[in-house]
């Protein structure tokens, strides 16, 4: 055959590949991927700071040892749960995540709520800083899964669409990844606390 008789065979098919997603697959998927790192990177920042603010709050409210407890506990849990980029399409692995991160945050709100309870931890500057640090770490957590969700979004609707669907079932065979959703409406937003308690009571 001629080169140009080649050419004109080939052009064709490499057009069709091309158009059924062998290059914007896999650039969807990865993108989703890197996106879900940020998310595990923000919510292991949220982790890496508990300690931290848990020590800060024991010297000041030594009578709060059932909350501290409860909120060391539910960290651990939370940090022994994870996601890897092979299991964005297993709503079960996803929802074991979201469950885990979602009791963490609950035990964090009346972490927070001492500040106005206790005095000292008022006057503590350490504290003021590790708090600030954490409501900067919920804002990034927050982004971090709006981000995801928008490549996942972007991704399942390149695979379920045409001609990209062709090369989702017939070369990779593609699946859905699955959204992050919190397991309580909110969970993941930094909560709004208002503290009425009189000071010292743990009741």
């Amino acid at each position: 055959m001629t080169r140009h008789t080649l050419i004109a065979i080939f052009t064709p098919i490499l057009l069709l590949v091309t158009g059924c997603g062998v290059n914007s697959i896999p650039t969807a998927e990865e993108q989703a991927k890197a996106k879900w790192a940020d998310v595990q990177a923000a919510f292991q920042r949220r982790a890496n700071l508990i300690p931290n603010l848990v020590e800060t709050v024991r010297g000041a409210a030594s009578s709060e040892e059932r909350i501290l407890t409860q909120v060391t506990q539910a960290r651990a849990d939370a940090t022994r749960v994870t996601v890897n980029p092979d299991q964005l399409n297993d709503p079960a692995a996803m929802q074991r995540y979201a469950e885990a991160q979602s009791r963490l945050n609950a035990t964090i709100i009346p972490l927070q709520r001492m500040q106005e309870a206790y005095p000292t931890l008022q006057s503590q500057a350490r504290f003021g800083e590790l708090m600030q640090q954490l409501e900067g770490t919920e804002n990034r957590i927050n982004i971090s899964i709006r981000d995801y969700n928008e490549a996942v979004r972007l991704y399942n609707t390149e695979i379920r669409t045409f001609p990209s669907v062709i090369g989702a079932r017939v070369i990779y065979g593609s699946q859905p990844m699955v959204p992050y959703q919190a397991v309580t409406p909110g969970a993941e937003v930094a909560p709004t606390v208002n503290f009425d308690r009189p000071a010292g009571n743990s009741q």
